[in-house]
């Protein structure tokens, strides 16, 4: 075992998963050295579901205080770094914990969420998902949240989110967004990933992307290498600059596939249970969370100097929640 202490260690902050959680994967965490996750609470939870899985959270907070504690701010990172653990964050993968319901942004907010998309696959009462044929954009409630949302510090993310929405957003975002977990469509076309005009209004704005490792994210999948994924790291970082960039694994791990069905259809779809959908198995090279040392030294390989790799590895991470998370306005 290293003789580094954990606050000598590098900042590593993952911008997205959703895993099956349990105590291994706290502790791979503590193993891999991971000062900060990004969770999904939320799918397509209404608000009572999404506090129910807070309480699940908090339950898992109380027995695992040795790996794990609540994240709402960067000094619960410095926190959790110096004592050797990793902070979890709270974010929705939709705006359905908010219903029809403005006022429960705040709510959502004070309960400890500090992401939240507009949409996931589909249109919903504020934005268009990437899987619609058509995108017209942010709607009228989507504006007043997009303002709620910058008011209160819960950070916009536009992951799943269409062309025209996802732009619009930066553009009507008085605060910085977030990408948390997508690729440029450039290196991997696919309507999930992003593309060069998205990607240099969200540089232009000092928005953040978190690139993904989930394999239909990557050139050939689960095979993509680990070379080539450090590559479009340096292609990426060519076109906005290394200062907003980071990871977001979108690890799913030890999921059953009939999660991976809901995740698709949700209870809006009678198509679920017919779907073959499945997990793809993980490209070798990151399999879960002790393996983002690995990541770094692929950065470092293809160029990356030392300063760098830190800064796409977690600290531009840490610089984003510095000024995300709080009131607008604030301290």
């Amino acid at each position: 075992m290293s003789e580094t202490s954990p606050a000598q260690r590098p900042v590593i902050i993952d911008g997205l998963q959703y895993c099956n959680w349990s105590e291994k994967i706290f502790r791979q965490m503590q193993e891999g050295g991971v000062s900060a996750v990004h969770v999904t609470i939320c799918y397509h939870e209404d608000f009572r579901e999404t506090v129910a899985n807070m309480a699940d959270w908090n339950r898992w907070f109380l027995d695992h205080q040795d790996l794990i504690l609540p994240g709402r701010s960067a000094d619960d990172v410095r926190a959790a770094q110096a004592s050797g653990r990793t902070a979890i964050f709270f974010g929705f993968q939709n705006c359905s914990a908010i219903e029809d319901d403005i006022g429960l942004v705040e709510i959502c907010h004070q309960l400890g969420a500090r992401f939240m998309q507009l949409s996931y696959n589909n249109q919903s009462l504020l934005a268009t998902g990437f899987c619609e044929p058509e995108d017209p954009g942010i709607t009228r409630m989507g504006r007043q949240v997009i303002r709620e949302m910058n008011r209160v510090g819960l950070v916009v993310d536009m992951s799943h989110s269409a062309e025209r929405s996802t732009l619009e957003a930066i553009e009507l975002s008085e605060r910085p967004i977030a990408v948390t977990h997508a690729n440029p469509s450039s290196w991997r076309p696919t309507a999930r990933n992003k593309s060069e005009d998205v990607l240099r209004a969200l540089a232009q704005s000092g928005g953040m992307l978190g690139f993904s490792l989930y394999p239909n994210h990557l050139v050939g999948g689960t095979d993509c290498s680990l070379e080539d994924f450090c590559q479009m790291v340096a292609r990426t970082a060519d076109l906005m600059g290394t200062d907003c960039l980071g990871i977001g694994s979108d690890l799913v791990q030890d999921q059953p596939d009939s999660v991976c069905r809901w995740m698709r259809h949700g209870r809006w779809s009678l198509e679920g249970a017919a779907d073959p959908a499945a997990f793809p198995p993980q490209p070798a090279w990151f399999r879960d969370n002790r393996d983002f040392g690995k990541i770094a030294g692929g950065l470092r390989q293809v160029g990356f100097d030392q300063s760098e790799v830190d800064k796409i590895m977690g600290r531009n991470w840490l610089d984003f929640f510095e000024r995300s998370f709080g009131p607008a306005g604030g301290a």
